[in-house]
C-alpha cells in the first residue's frame, strides 16, 4: 500500500518536476521577461486603483484614504450634462467613421501595392505612404492648417482655380468631421498597411500560380485569393480597432478644432483633458473615462465573439 501511495505521488510531481527543469533551462529567457512584465505591472495594472476617483469626491491633498465616497454622484452629472452628451455623440460619429476609412483603406493600399511589380517603384511608395506615420499631429496638424488656409492654402487655390471662394474650411462646422477622417487616413494608412503586406506576403504562391493556370484576372485572384488568404488577419484587425472606437484621436482634434467647430469637434478625450487639466475636476474626469473604457471593453468583446460565431476566429 505504501509503495502504491509513493508511485501515486511521484506520479503526481512529474509534471511539476517537468515545469521546473524547463523553467531553469529557459531561466535567461524568463530573465528577459521581467522587465516587460515589471512594465506592465506598474503601468498598466497599479494605475487601475485610481479609477476609484471616479467613485468619491476625489481631494488632491487629501488623497486617497482622506476623500469621501460619492457612489455614482460624478456618473449622473455626466449623463446630465449636455456637453458630455455631446462630446459621447461626437466621439461615436468620428470613431466611426474614421474606422471605416482606417479599416479599408489600408486593406486597399496593400492590395495595391502587392500588384505594383517595379520594385523601385514599390518600395519609394512604400517609404511615402510611411512617412506620415513618423510626423507628430503638432507638425502635421500645422501642415495641414496651411493647406487649407483661405489666402495661400493650396486646396484654397485649387477650388480659386475653378471660380469658386476661398473658404477657412477649419472653421467649418459643416467639413471638420470630413477632414479630421480624410487627414487621419492619410497619415494612418501606410503605416497600417504593413500588416496586411505582411500577411499577403505569407501566402502560398502555388495557389497564385494555380490561378494563373486557370485564366484568373488580376481582379478575379485578389477577389478569391489574397483576400480569403488575409480574412484572419483582417478580422483580428477589426476587433482591436473596436476596441478603440471610443478614442476617436486627441492628438488630432486637439490640434485642428477651434471655438467655431466645437459643436461637431469635442470629443471625449478633449472633454476629459478640459475637465481634468483645465478645470481640474478629477473625479468627473475618472468617471467619463470609465465610461468610455467600459464601452470600449464590451465592443471588443461583442466583436470578438461574432467574429468567433461567424468565422471561427477571435483573438481570445
Amino acid at each position: 500500500m505504501e509503495l502504491v501511495t509513493a508511485r501515486i505521488t511521484n506520479e503526481k510531481e512529474k509534471p511539476l518536476h517537468r515545469q521546473i527543469r524547463r523553467i531553469w533551462k529557459y531561466k535567461l529567457l524568463y530573465v528577459l521577461l521581467v522587465p516587460a512584465f515589471l512594465w506592465v505591472l506598474i503601468f498598466d495594472y497599479l494605475p487601475l486603483y485610481g479609477v476609484s476617483i471616479a467613485f468619491m469626491d476625489y481631494n488632491a491633498i487629501q488623497g486617497f484614504s482622506g476623500s469621501h465616497w460619492a457612489g455614482f454622484k460624478y456618473f449622473q452629472m455626466l449623463f446630465e450634462s449636455e456637453m458630455f452628451l455631446n462630446a459621447f455623440k461626437n466621439t461615436l460619429l468620428i470613431s466611426l467613421y474614421k474606422m471605416i476609412s482606417g479599416f479599408l483603406c489600408p486593406i486597399l493600399l496593400a492590395l495595391a501595392l502587392n500588384e505594383v511589380r517595379v520594385a523601385w517603384f514599390k518600395k519609394s511608395l512604400q517609404t511615402a505612404v510611411y512617412l506620415p506615420r513618423f510626423v507628430s499631429w503638432v507638425v502635421y496638424g500645422g501642415i495641414i492648417t496651411l493647406l487649407l488656409s483661405p489666402e495661400t492654402g493650396v486646396i484654397n487655390k485649387i477650388i480659386a482655380f475653378f471660380a469658386g471662394d476661398p473658404a477657412y474650411l477649419l472653421v467649418e462646422p459643416a467639413y471638420f468631421r470630413t477632414i479630421l477622417v480624410v487627414t487621419d487616413a492619410m497619415k494612418e494608412m501606410g503605416w497600417a498597411a504593413i500588416i496586411y503586406i505582411a500577411a499577403i506576403a505569407g501566402l502560398n504562391p502555388e495557389v497564385y500560380e494555380a490561378a494563373i493556370m486557370d485564366g484568373a484576372t488580376r481582379f478575379q485572384r485578389i477577389v478569391h485569393v489574397t483576400l480569403p488568404g488575409i480574412t484572419g488577419t483582417i478580422i483580428v484587425i477589426f476587433i482591436l480597432r473596436t476596441g478603440y472606437i471610443m478614442s476617436a484621436g486627441l492628438d488630432q482634434v486637439i490640434n485642428l478644432y477651434n471655438p467655431m467647430v466645437f459643436e461637431v469637434g469635442d470629443i471625449l478625450d478633449t472633454y476629459i483633458y478640459r475637465v481634468g487639466i483645465e478645470q481640474f475636476n478629477l473625479s468627473l474626469a475618472a468617471a467619463a473615462d470609465v465610461i468610455k473604457g467600459v464601452i470600449g471593453l464590451v465592443l471588443m468583446v461583442a466583436a470578438n465573439q461574432m467574429a468567433k460565431r461567424f468565422n471561427d476566429s477571435g483573438i481570445f
